[in-house]
């Protein structure tokens, strides 16, 4: 009887250790993928940023090296003095920023009215609402460019901002949260006597905090990779401010003298202007993170 508990156990410990053995292995498979994922996905960026210290002289001997023997700053001096990056990102971040206002504060009254208030036909006009996510975006943009063309309002500020401050997505989004809430908190807020808007400022919003700050933050890496719309109503008028945001001005650049022969130069530029974004990501990613967890669990 002891023999066979004996036998028993020892059969339980090699079963232990085969267990910790494939777990081990496993998690070295996943790490290694992982990490070859990594290299795979960070290598242009990468490459980019090594590019852009090199001088022209040495892209033209040493265009797919890897490494750097002599860095150089010149290139990026060239994109801040040669190309004016500072005004184009200026225009830019006028841009995000009016725009991501206006589209926050839209969003939330209109997620709130979908989520709190009762009023006849709330479901048909969120069902429509929903129903224009379906719409292809270039049938939006054919829409928005005759209106804003017709209306005078090419190469300006009021033309960039006034088609983006809308956003079904991030609508959904709060409403989503917001009904989140439990219903019973808003009734006793109502017997407190806080009318619907103290409501929405004083427990909806700080209650969703982590998504509206995911919100923000995609909106203004949305409005600062913005392309097709900004091309198509901004234009180079000499003697005429330019409303060039940092897509077009990239574009401009590969076109022109500056970045269509010299590489280098042009991947300075780029650099300059994805900084921002990955300082962005880097501060903010955790409430990126949380946001989205909690917007996609109920309770």
């Amino acid at each position: 009887m002891v023999s066979s508990n004996k036998l028993d156990e020892k059969k339980m410990k090699k079963s232990i250790r085969a267990f910790k053995t494939l777990r081990i292995i496993l998690k070295v498979v996943v790490y290694t993928f992982l990490i070859l994922w990594a290299i795979v996905v960070l290598f242009p960026f990468y490459f980019m940023v090594i590019t852009s210290f090199k001088d022209f002289a040495t892209y033209a001997y040493t265009s797919t090296e890897i490494y750097i023997t002599y860095p150089t700053f010149d290139n990026y001096i060239s994109a801040w003095v040669d190309v004016d990056m500072i005004g184009y990102l200026m225009n830019t971040l006028v841009f995000a920023l009016v725009t991501t206002s206006i589209m926050l504060v839209v969003s939330i009254l209109a997620a709130f009215a979908f989520a709190r208030l009762e009023f006849r036909g709330k479901n048909l006009v969120f069902t429509l609402f929903l129903a224009m996510m379906m719409i292809p975006n270039e049938l939006v943009i054919i829409t928005n460019f005759v209106t804003i063309t017709n209306s005078g309002l090419t190469n300006s500020y009021t033309g960039l901002i006034l088609p983006s401050v809308l956003s079904v997505f991030y609508i959904y989004l709060l409403r989503q949260n917001f009904m989140q809430v439990p219903d019973s908190l808003y009734y006793a807020a109502k017997v407190d006597g806080l009318s619907d808007m103290n409501y929405l400022i004083k427990v909806l919003i700080p209650l969703s905090k982590p998504t509206i700050i995911t919100i923000i933050i995609l909106k203004l890496i949305e409005c600062w990779n913005s392309y097709v719309w900004p091309r198509l109503i901004t234009s180079e008028v000499e003697g005429q401010k330019s409303y060039f945001l940092v897509s077009n001005a990239i574009e401009a650049m590969r076109n022109s003298g500056f970045g269509k022969s010299n590489m280098p130069a042009m991947m300075s530029a780029v650099v300059i202007v994805s900084i921002p974004l990955l300082l962005l990501f880097a501060i903010f990613r955790n409430q990126i993170m949380s946001g989205v967890v909690r917007t996609g669990t109920k309770g």
